[in-house]
């Protein structure tokens, strides 16, 4: 089955069980802030992990005590797509496990 774009309201919809994500500019994004950069840096390589076993990849940035992602989906022309949104729920899992908090 071909991955399609999500619409505008469907987005909005999806964003309320993704609380600290938002969408803008065609990418689901989210930065997360940490007590130090051990642990950001162990979210980024769990993020590694997780992207590998989706086949499905978003852009990290990692700073001293913080990690911002984004998200989309380029072979559907760098729009939001219902991957997007099945990594965005997993790295929110993962990023809760390793003791993050809203940037």
């Amino acid at each position: 089955m071909a991955v399609e774009p999500l619409g505008q309201q469907e987005i909005q919809d999806r964003l309320v069980s993704l609380p600290g994500w938002s969408c803008g500019d065609d990418l689901l994004s989210r930065h997360y802030a940490f007590g130090g950069h051990p642990p950001a840096a162990a979210l980024v390589a769990e993020i590694a992990r997780i992207q590998e076993e989706l086949g499905h990849h978003s852009e990290i940035t990692l700073g001293y005590n913080t990690v911002g992602v984004t998200v989309n989906t380029h072979s559907v022309g760098g729009k939001v797509t219902e991957l997007d949104f099945a990594l965005a729920a997993r790295i929110e899992a993962a990023a809760s496990a390793h003791g993050a908090r809203t940037a």
